[in-house]
């Protein structure tokens, strides 16, 4: 198989395996009521570990090494904190209050508001492209949270709040380990930012008195969160981004919206409406729009790190 067709089937898959996560978690939250912070500290526990012991047998110098450079360590424990552990729960906790559709494509204004940021960073105003990009992501939001109608919220407070915070978790997630990943690699700074954040969550959530009942069919779906949709999509993921590039990766990785889309339709038989889907297209647009920004952080995570 040629690398760059291999690439693509990677990207795409792990992709997908990321939408299929969001629509586990759905399922889960609907049929166990299982507490969003129970599942997001099962996700980043088993994620970490797994990722932290390949890289101690596989990398051990770097595994090793970051803890030695204190300006590194301390940029590794705030993504842990302010990155990970963020975006994995606003994330997972707008599903529980929305659906999976909805919060992932939410969280995909992320983008919008780096560039944002970035021009503020510049002290310019936003070119054409990006003009256009944001009246599109203000536009998809407004369909999505409203259907069009100003003095109606079709979408939940607690729907659009965690929607927007997932968002904007999604840009902490992003910047925060700038210089740390092309130092120590991204199997390293994620896997050790995954078990820092999943402990810390886990002792402050108190997860060992959180009641859990879960089935079969239950824990196979804990299982496509933590497993499908966390270690084999990032894998996947990060085996695209050798053989493609990080620029091709990350459009061909935003296939994840419309995966958690066409699982959440067909799987869990979530009703939308014409003007949702209206509203999840105008907010992917912004994703293309911003695939060739000539002005942007040098970051390594956009790069290297996946954004589930």
């Amino acid at each position: 198989m040629k690398k760059e067709v291999r690439g693509v089937i990677f990207t795409l898959a792990g992709g997908c395996l990321w939408g299929l996560s969001g629509s586990c978690g759905q399922y889960l939250f609907t049929n166990y009521q299982v507490n969003s912070s129970w599942l997001t500290v099962v996700r980043m526990l088993v994620a970490g570990v797994s990722l932290v012991l390949f890289a101690l047998l596989r990398q051990r110098d770097k595994a090793i090494g970051i803890w030695k450079v204190k300006e590194d360590a301390v940029q590794q424990v705030v993504f842990a904190l302010g990155g990970l552990m963020f975006c994995q729960y606003a994330y997972l906790t707008a599903i529980s209050y929305s659906n999976a559709a909805t919060a992932t494509v939410l969280q995909y204004l992320g983008p919008v508001l780096i560039m944002l940021l970035v021009c503020a960073v510049h002290r310019r105003l936003p070119n054409l492209r990006e003009g256009v990009a944001v009246i599109l992501a203000v536009l998809g939001t407004f369909l999505l949270a409203t259907h069009g109608n100003i003095a109606t919220m079709v979408l939940s407070k607690q729907g659009f709040t965690w929607g927007m915070l997932a968002a904007v978790s999604l840009m902490c997630y992003t910047l925060l380990p700038d210089r740390i990943i092309p130092k120590w690699g991204s199997i390293v700074v994620t896997g050790y930012g995954m078990l820092i954040g999943g402990i810390v969550l886990a002792l402050f959530v108190q997860v060992w008195k959180i009641p859990v009942s879960l089935d079969l069919k239950g824990w196979l779906a804990v299982g496509g969160v933590a497993v499908l949709g966390t270690l084999v999509a990032y894998t996947m993921y990060l085996q695209g981004v050798a053989d493609v590039g990080p620029v091709h990766a990350s459009m061909l990785s935003s296939i994840e919206p419309v995966s958690a889309t066409l699982c959440s339709v067909f799987w869990l038989h979530t009703s939308f409406q014409p003007i949702d889907l209206v509203g999840f297209l105008c907010v992917l647009a912004t994703i293309f729009l911003l695939a060739k920004k000539t002005e942007e952080p040098k970051c390594a995570a956009k790069q290297a790190v996946p954004d589930k």
